[in-house]
This record gives structure tokens, sequence and C-alpha cells, in this order.
């Protein structure tokens, strides 16, 4: 592991894997009976490229910071939403201590929010990948997991809990109330399967299609010109040391731009000691099957 200094404890794994949560709020807007959200047309399917490059060290933990985030999405309201995710990162803390993570994730939901499935690997330097794979299924007032890696293991989740794809369902239709604050707790499969986390997201007056913004290849899309979006924040905390201690600061938090129809921009990983920005550096609309 890295000889970085992380809030919380983090570490490199979890570092690296938060930023699942940013692919997964940008990956789907779901309706309450299934359908798309968005006004304009079902769901994009697409492919997005995010340049990593540091923003901050509060703490002079890390001196630089660099990567790429490689997402794709694809599915509809039918057969469910599939979630591809690559991201390889590397960081300097100084005095030749580099750390280079590689991190891959497959994951997919119903559009009902029911099942969740889900491939995890994450390799740091040299050592040998840790990998995670499970599933989830809601089940009446329950959530049943069941986990193949690092170990098989089986428990269940209070039903409240959410999985991704209908947490960012819930902060479009959030959004599109007027609403500015959303507490949800989240299952994603996050470090070894095991993990919940609260989350509070915080929503802002919605960005006009109209308005001017800096230039990024979503912006100049024919897909994305007439859309509105909202500025959107989501702060992480650690579910289970809130119980035992009150815990209020989060993990992490995650700040971006998010569209009408699921795609997001301008994203910032704030994890407390530094700051990681994610520009998208090529944005692709992909073919999809209609739901039938």
């Amino acid at each position: 592991m890295s000889n970085l200094r992380f809030p919380q404890g983090t570490d490199m794994v979890h570092l690296f894997r938060t930023s699942l949560g940013v692919m997964a709020l940008a990956a789907a807007a779901f309706g309450p009976g299934g359908g798309a959200l968005a006004a304009n047309g079902p769901f994009l399917a697409h492919q997005a490229l995010y340049d990593l490059n540091l923003v901050k060290s509060r703490s002079n933990s890390v001196n630089s910071a660099r990567g790429r985030i490689l997402y794709n999405f694809t599915g509809n309201a039918c057969e469910g939403y599939t979630s591809e995710f690559r991201q390889v990162s590397e960081l300097d803390s100084g005095e030749g201590k580099v750390t280079l993570s590689d991190l891959r994730s497959n994951s997919w939901e119903d559009a009902a929010g029911k099942s969740y499935r889900f491939k995890i690997e994450t390799r740091m330097n040299e050592a040998d990948a840790g990998r995670v794979d499970g599933s989830a299924e809601r089940d009446g007032d329950h959530i049943n997991v069941k986990l193949k890696l690092p170990a098989p293991k089986s428990f269940t989740l209070d039903g409240k809990v959410v999985f991704p794809t209908e947490q960012i369902q819930r902060i479009i239709a959030a959004a599109k109330e007027g609403k500015s604050l959303l507490e949800l707790s989240v299952y994603d499969g996050s470090d070894d399967g095991q993990k919940v986390y609260n989350t509070l997201t915080v929503i802002g007056q919605p960005i006009p299609a109209d308005r001017a913004t800096s230039s990024d290849p979503s912006t100049s899309d024919e897909h994305m010109k007439s859309l509105k979006r909202w500025p959107v924040t989501v702060s992480y905390f650690d579910r289970d040391a809130q119980q035992k201690e009150g815990e209020q600061t989060p993990v992490y938090a995650m700040s971006f731009e998010l569209y009408e129809n699921g795609v997001s921009r301008q994203l910032v990983l704030d994890y407390n000691d530094f700051v990681i920005s994610g520009s998208m550096g090529k944005f692709d609309v992909k073919d999809s099957k209609p739901c039938n």
C-alpha cells in the first residue's frame, strides 16, 4: 500500500474504488416505472474518457497526480444497464514514492433497482490484483447479498439501501422537483463488497441549455445541446463509523454537472487531503437497442 496519508485511514484501493461512484452517478436516470427520466428521449448510451489531474494538496501529501478514466454505458430499461469502467492513475508523494493503480469494473443493474451484479479488479503497483465479485437482490424489506470474492459470504442489508442506478434516479427526480438536499444509503460493492455508505447530495439551481460554459466534447455534441443540467455534490460517509462514533466528516465527496440524460461532466473528487479533477477528453454516443 501507499505511504500517502489519507483521511479516515483510507487506503489506495479504497481511494480509487470510490471513483466508480462517479461513473455510477453518470450511469443511469430511470423513472419510477423503469422508463427514462430524460425528457428528450431514452437514456443515452455512450463512451466517455476523462483526464485526471491534481487540483490541490491540502496537507502536502501528494505532489502530483494524473490518470485517465474510460467509461462505457449500454443497455435499456427492458434488459437492464451495463457499465464498464477502467481507471489508471499515478500518484506521486515525493521522495520517489509513486503509486500506480489500475482499476477495472463491470456492473449490471436492472431498471427497477431490484438486482445488481458487479465484478471489480484492483491492481496496485506490482502487487497481485484484488478482486470483488458478487450480486445483490432486493427481496421485500431487505436485500440479499452474495459474494464469491474475495471470499464466499452471504449477508442482508436494510431494504432502504439503494444501488447506484437507483441513487441517480432519485437525484434527478429530486432535481426536477426543485429539491436541494437528498439523503440516501448506497451499496455499490465497494472495498471488500461489504461497505454501505450514507450519502448527502446537494443539488444546485438548474443550468439552462443555452448558458455559456467551458467547452468539452459533451457540450458540443448534438445530443446534449438542448439539455439542461444541475451542479451536484455528493458526500460519502462511512456508515459504520457514524454508528460507532457519530462521525460526520465525509470520507470523500464528488462534484459534477449532471445532464437530464444522465451524462456527467466537470468531475471533481475531494479526498479531504487532496482534490483531483476529471475533465472530459472524449465523448462518443453509442447505438442503443430500443426497449420492445
